[in-house]
């Protein structure tokens, strides 16, 4: 799987999701759970990816017609571990794509909470970078059954900055509900028995183009 990143001239604040920019970019179905099987309309969600030369934009557009599962005291000025046990979207970056075992993970809540981790995935297990501090910029908004939730990451947090037609590796995903009938979605499917996002194997391929 692939997704193609549409590049941009000109930065422009995280908190415009009507932006006429995000019209360059490609739009991303995250429409089943990491088992492959389809989900339910009303917990999919659409991507959008764009880069300038310094930094990432992503912008998520989920339905939401269900109870939001947020925290009643969101901490926006912070990390917020332990973000991913409430409705969440993600993405995971793998800036070598001989090390996607090697990644950055961002997460981004309904109420605009938002984490940061540098993973290393090991055969025997994963180390976590929990003091990560890449700068990222969040903003959300709730509407009448949809979520926009969006972040911003400089490319100096990933310690690179994509030359065009670059290939980098991740995946893009959607927590939501709670209990027994709560949701991962994955735009890649990591098809492991129990839900879990940590699979380098089954990323996809950013390609960054002009």
């Amino acid at each position: 799987m692939q997704i193609t990143i549409a590049h941009t001239k000109e930065d422009f604040p995280i908190n415009e999701f009507a932006n006429s920019i995000w019209e360059k970019a490609k739009e991303i179905r995250i429409e089943n759970y990491w088992s492959g099987e389809k989900a339910d309309v009303g917990r999919q969600a659409n991507a959008k990816l764009l880069w300038s030369e310094n930094a990432i934009y992503v912008r998520f557009e989920a339905n939401q017609i269900e109870p939001l599962i947020v925290s009643e005291t969101p901490n926006l000025r912070n990390k917020s571990i332990g973000l991913w046990n409430r409705d969440v979207c993600e993405i995971f970056v793998a800036p070598n794509p001989k090390k996607s075992n090697e990644y950055i993970e961002f997460e981004i809540a309904p109420t605009g909470e938002w984490l940061d981790l540098k993973i290393h995935q090991l055969s025997g297990g994963r180390e976590t970078d929990f003091q990560f501090d890449s700068g990222m910029r969040s903003a959300a908004k709730i509407e009448k059954n949809k979520v926009w939730m969006a972040i911003k990451v400089e490319w100096k947090a990933l310690g690179k900055t994509p030359q065009a037609s670059e290939i980098w590796k991740g995946n893009l995903f959607r927590c939501v509900g709670a209990g027994k009938t709560r949701g991962y979605l994955a735009w890649s499917p990591t098809l492991t028995r129990e839900p879990n996002f940590h699979v380098p194997e089954a990323f996809g391929e950013f390609q960054f183009i002009m």
